[in-house]
């Protein structure tokens, strides 16, 4: 009697299983969904930015003038955060990769180290619209990093150098 009674439990979660597969199926044959559609929204972060440099104790930078085809897909600002008054911007460049605009007015030192994942600084500096950026290079992360009067500015992402140079030169406080 014991026997029968284990063949019919299995029996039983043998049929749900299919019912539950099947239900399974017909929603995902009858619902909508568009697999091309990209998952990384656009944000605007127009109001986050006008907020922000009302509150922010140094001038922050956002890029004008980039192309459609960069993505902002990321804004943020803390005034009182682990690293001082920090300000985030992030985007897609047009080849899908990461650029971040990120400032501070915390340490310079730790700031940097932690916004880029551990980006070592280099020797090579570069002039972009006439202000000195200095690279810092990392496993995760490259960067170009602006150290100004009372604040930090570090352009870094996966994109090329290139990329970060068009970030940080797109860049304006006002």
């Amino acid at each position: 009697m014991a026997s029968g009674r284990g063949r019919q439990t299995v029996r039983d979660m043998v049929l749900s299983m299919t019912v539950i597969v099947l239900f399974a199926a017909v929603i995902y044959v009858f619902i909508p969904h568009d697999d091309s559609k990209d998952p990384l929204q656009r944000v605007d972060y127009s109001v986050e930015l006008k907020t922000a440099r009302r509150a922010a104790p140094y001038p922050l930078a956002a890029p004008q003038g980039l192309p459609e085809t960069w993505k902002a897909t990321s804004v943020t600002y803390r005034g009182d955060g682990r690293h001082g008054a920090a300000w985030h911007l992030g985007f897609l460049d047009p080849d899908r990769e990461y650029v971040a605009v990120e400032q501070s007015d915390g340490k310079p030192e730790t700031f940097v180290t932690s916004v880029s994942r551990g980006a070592e600084r280099t020797d090579r500096t570069q002039r972009i619209n006439g202000e000195e950026w200095v690279r810092y290079e990392g496993e995760k992360y490259d960067a170009l990093v602006r150290e100004e009067d009372g604040h930090t500015t570090v352009v870094l992402g996966t994109a090329s150098y290139e990329r970060l140079t068009t970030m940080a030169a797109a860049l304006k406080t006002s």
